[in-house]
């Protein structure tokens, strides 16, 4: 796909890898709407970014969705590019009373739910573009999981699941389907959901990098773009799919061990 000229529209945009697309994207000569559920943190991105458009918005609300739709159309008519990126991640111990069943299913909301709803109300705009696509931000985990964070891994699992059934389903048509793999990246989602012991051994990518790298792989049409370790994630769950999700699986230990405390 190309990489400039284009209007793209970031759910999760203000912080994190949703911002770094929005820095990176803005530069190459694109219009950028940047969605968030925080106003503060779109007004903090908006300043670091003048030319940046914001627009308040949480994909887990399928009426804030709507509003949303109608909001961009007016006022970006030209819109050939969703990139779904909002993501939250919990650690989560099954063992804690405290969990709850409502609080279990956040990250399905807004991991899941939130991107297949957007690509839902948006592709009827995107079909009607020359040159449209649709980018879907999931995981090196969803090829495997780490069990200390459960519900995220199932969320990334099931959003590469559908973004493989989207694109065939889009095959006909001038819309692309994208789907971007990250490996462990340094945003804040990562530094507030794992402790340190969790990333021993675990090799960190810088954002600025992951990101640039997933726009040269866009610009390649590869449809299915792997980052840093994300590569070996996918080719050790065919190869080895026990011994992956052993390592993966040390930090449950701790986890346990914390519930016992």
């Amino acid at each position: 796909m190309k990489t400039s000229g284009n209007t793209i529209l970031i759910t999760g945009g203000s912080t994190g890898i949703g911002f770094e697309f929005a820095t990176q994207l803005l530069a190459r000569d694109n219009t950028v709407i940047a969605t968030g559920r925080d106003e503060s943190k779109l007004q903090k991105a908006k300043a670091q970014l003048p030319k940046l458009h914001i627009v308040r918005s949480d994909v887990s609300r399928p009426a804030e969705i709507e509003s949303l739709r109608t909001t961009v159309l007016a006022e970006f008519p030209r819109l050939n590019v969703l990139l779904n990126n909002a993501g939250i991640m919990h650690r989560i111990n099954l063992h804690d009373g405290g969990v709850t069943l409502e609080g279990l299913t956040d990250e399905i909301d807004i991991n899941l739910k939130g991107p297949m709803r957007m690509a839902k109300a948006f592709l009827p705009q995107l079909k009607k573009q020359d040159d449209a696509a649709i980018v879907n931000i999931s995981s090196g985990l969803a090829f495997v999981p780490l069990p200390i964070s459960p519900v995220y891994c199932a969320t990334k699992a099931g959003l590469h699941s559908f973004t493989l059934s989207l694109r065939v389903q889009l095959k006909n048509t001038r819309v692309k389907v994208f789907e971007v793999a990250p490996p462990a990246t340094a945003t804040q989602l990562l530094s507030g959901t794992s402790s340190t012991d969790d990333l021993k051994g675990v090799s960190i990518m810088k954002v600025e990098e992951m990101v640039a790298e997933s726009i040269k792989g866009l610009e390649a049409d590869r449809l299915e773009i792997r980052p840093g370790q994300s590569n070996q994630l996918k080719f050790m769950s065919r190869l080895a799919p026990e011994f992956i999700l052993k390592q993966m699986s040390r930090s449950v230990d701790r986890l346990l061990a914390e519930s016992q405390e």
